[in-house]
Order: structure tokens, then C-alpha cells, then sequence
């Protein structure tokens, strides 16, 4: 009997199983090539902070990154793009490529370096998936690495600031989509009749865009007028994902102060714990500073900019 796999990975919200790309890309291929997985979000727990995600978990075999994981389903005879030819192949290869270098920087600027996605959308979504304190960490550190990401691969020598890049990311990112569209056509999926890594990969970079209540965001007014990406997304959620998701996502209002109230009681717990810490404990510095009320706190980082 084959082992049990386990993949880790961030939860779902906006009606998809996942608001993670490299997540999405991974549940979809899943879902593809028929492979069984437990899904195991990290969501309200230390991982949050600690786990590079998605990770795979089979017998003593813990494989990460999408690519990876892929390689790893496909010698255990879970294979999407048997069917392939090399000529397809060869182009799965190349539009992953060009998913990776046009359109991922537009999307780590769309998510975490606009400074009214950020303060709005994306902080509030994963302070109130992560325990505290690190609900006040997580954030900012995906946020520093998406910045330094786009500086490096974008930026040239001298490095750039990000406002002299945005303009090349975006036009980059345009492109891209319009070369998807271009590429499916009237289709359903990019190779057939039957979904493989690419629309995996293509699903799990366009589907977030495609889903997500973004208060600004020119790219994914672009993807709109792409009728034929926005179908294919919302093609695989019903095929694929539509018993995991029976009932039509709440309001974004809502979603966030459901996950502020069940923030608040784990807050609660852990204050209780500490004041039972010895006297020493309580006087070290780090438990010096006065906590905050978290509720407030984060209500108030909603409305915020980063700095």
C-alpha cells in the first residue's frame, strides 16, 4: 500500500481552496492527476512563520516547491501530462518560464508592496491566519521578501527604487496575460481536453488575481477583459474544487472579523498563560512592554500603510 501524503499549505479564502499561488498550483495537479492528499493548512499555527510552503509529506519524504513536488507525484505514477507530447512538453517548460519572470514580480507588487492592497487586503488576511505575536510578523516578512524579490530580478545595477520598476513589471505582466489568452483560445485547457502542469501553474498564478477583493489594482482590472482566462479559472474551481467550497465565500467583512474574534480568544489564552510565568520570566524585557489590545491593533493596521 502506497504512503499516506500530507501537504501542508496556507488555507482558502475568496473561494479558492488556497489564496497561495505556489499552494493553488499544487492542489490543482493534485486534483489532475488524481493523486489522494491530506490537506493540512498552517494557518493558527507556529508554522506560519517557520514552514516554506507547500511541502510535501510522504513516509519519510518531505519535498517542497511546486516544481518538486510535481517531479515527486509523477514518480509515484500520479502523472497529469502523460499524454504530452515532447513538442508540449517543450512549451509547458517555456510558459511556466515566462509565468516566472513576467508575471510573478506584477503579483508580489499587486499583493504586497502596494500600500493599499497591503494595509487592506493582504496584512489583515494573514495576521488574522497567524497566532500571536507572529500575526504582527508574518506580514511584514513576506512583504520585505516580495520587495527584495522584485528589486533583485527587476532592478538594474545600480538597484532601482521600486516606483522606477513598477511601470516594467505591470507592462511585463500584461503581456503575459494576453499570451495566455492567446494561447488557450476558445479551449477549456491549453493542451486538450484534460488539465496539466501548465494549467496548474496557470491556475495557481491567475486565480488569486482573478479572485481577490483588491482595492487597487490595474492589473487585475487588465485580466477582466480576458474573458477566456477568467472562464478557465472559474472552470476548474467548479470541476475540481466545487466540493470543498459548497457555499458561496462570506463578505471579505465579515471573513475578517470572524478571524479577529477567534484571534482575540487565542490572545486571551496565552495573556492567562503568561501572568502564571514566575516573576522572573515576566520581568525580562521582552514581557516588559505593555500589550496591546489586539482587536483594536489590528483594526487599526487595516486602515494603515506599511512604512
Amino acid at each position: 500500500m502506497a504512503a499516506a501524503m500530507e501537504l501542508r499549505c496556507w488555507g482558502g479564502d475568496w473561494g479558492l481552496p488556497s489564496v497561495h499561488t505556489e499552494s493553488l498550483i499544487v492542489l490543482a495537479y493534485t486534483k489532475f492527476s488524481g493523486a489522494k492528499v491530506t490537506v493540512s493548512p498552517i494557518d493558527w499555527t507556529w508554522k506560519t512563520l517557520t514552514a516554506t510552503v507547500p511541502e510535501l509529506l510522504c513516509g519519510d519524504s518531505a519535498v517542497q516547491e511546486p516544481t518538486q513536488i510535481l517531479n515527486f507525484l509523477r514518480k509515484q505514477r500520479f502523472n497529469a501530462d502523460y499524454e504530452l507530447t515532447a513538442r508540449q512538453g517543450a512549451d509547458t517548460m517555456a510558459y511556466i518560464a515566462l509565468l516566472e519572470e513576467k508575471l510573478r514580480p506584477a503579483l508580489l507588487h499587486t499583493f504586497w508592496v502596494d500600500a493599499e492592497n497591503y494595509a487592506n487586503l493582504t496584512r489583515p488576511w494573514f495576521a488574522s491566519r497567524s497566532p500571536f505575536p507572529l500575526n504582527f510578523l508574518v506580514p511584514c516578512r513576506h512583504a520585505n521578501t516580495a520587495l527584495s524579490r522584485i528589486l533583485l530580478t527587476k532592478g538594474e545595477a545600480p538597484l532601482h527604487r521600486i516606483t522606477e520598476v513598477e511601470g516594467k513589471i505591470y507592462s511585463d505582466a500584461k503581456e503575459c496575460l494576453n499570451l495566455l489568452s492567446y494561447r488557450l483560445g476558445t479551449a477549456n485547457y491549453f493542451f486538450g481536453n484534460s488539465p496539466t502542469s501548465l494549467d496548474a501553474f496557470v491556475f495557481g498564478f491567475v486565480a488569486p488575481l482573478h479572485k481577490a477583493s483588491l482595492p487597487s489594482s490595474p492589473l487585475q482590472s487588465h485580466l477582466r477583459q480576458l474573458d477566456n482566462l477568467t472562464g478557465f479559472c472559474d472552470t476548474i474551481l467548479a470541476v475540481y474544487f466545487s466540493s470543498d467550497h459548497p457555499c458561496p465565500p462570506p463578505p471579505v467583512q465579515e471573513t475578517v472579523d470572524a478571524n479577529l474574534q477567534k484571534l482575540t480568544q487565542l490572545v486571551n489564552k496565552e495573556s492567562n498563560l503568561i501572568e502564571k510565568m514566575d516573576d522572573n520570566l515576566r520581568s525580562s524585557p521582552q514581557h516588559k512592554p505593555h500589550r496591546p489590545d489586539p482587536k483594536p491593533s489590528l483594526a487599526s493596521e487595516k486602515s494603515s500603510t506599511p512604512a
